[in-house]
């Protein structure tokens, strides 16, 4: 009785082990066969669950899910960190070759899903005042005005008043002809000179 439980109790540890899924076949690196002893990884949700060394370019990778539950999940794989470009389905007890080519410099091999975008964060203080814009273009000049109208004319001057005649000489003696006639002239002399500063002064 005792050997029976003894070689029971592997098998019932067996049973509850779920089977693997495992994948064989070749591992290329920017076109040419993986080197000896490069790195082969699988991953699932962003987390490595297995790895394995290449051997003549080829692999032989054991994903095991353990506690966890990968069942329909996808399996992405990377030779020497970087990424292939094959993926495949987790399947419980799968076995498949799968033949893996990566190129160096390519981004992660599995992102996992997307986080909810966040709140809108609250709104950031008022900036500083920016520089004073450039002064606009001068204005187009305007047409000139039109000429003013002629003023009215003014007054006429007033017309000079004619000077006052001055008075008769006196009447000289009796003498010759000619000295009558001189004193004749020297008095209308006079006469034209007193009329010419009355005028004048009348001007001025």
């Amino acid at each position: 009785m005792a050997l029976m439980l003894l070689l029971a109790i592997p098998t019932a540890v067996f049973a509850q082990r779920i089977p693997p899924h495992v994948f064989v076949g070749t591992a290329s690196l920017d076109g040419t066969p993986a080197v000896d002893g490069a790195a082969v990884t699988a991953w699932i949700d962003g987390e490595q669950v297995a790895a394995t060394n290449t051997t003549g370019g080829e692999y032989t990778l054991t994903v095991d899910q353990g506690d966890s539950s990968f069942a329909g999940k996808t399996v992405s794989f990377k030779v020497s960190s970087a990424n292939a470009s094959e993926t495949a389905t987790w399947i419980t007890g799968g076995a498949e070759i799968l033949n893996l080519t990566a190129a160096t410099g390519s981004g992660t091999a599995d992102t996992g899903t997307a986080g909810e975008s966040g709140d809108k964060g609250a709104t950031g203080a008022k900036g500083d005042q920016g520089d004073t814009g450039q002064s606009g273009a001068a204005g187009v000049p305007g047409s000139n005005g039109a000429d003013g109208k002629v003023g009215p004319a003014g007054l006429a001057g007033v017309d000079g008043k004619t000077g006052v005649a001055g008075a008769a000489g006196a009447a000289g003696d009796s003498g010759s002809g000619g000295l009558g006639v001189i004193a004749l002239i020297v008095a209308i002399v006079a006469l034209v000179a007193a009329g010419g500063s009355y005028m004048m002064g009348r001007r001025a």
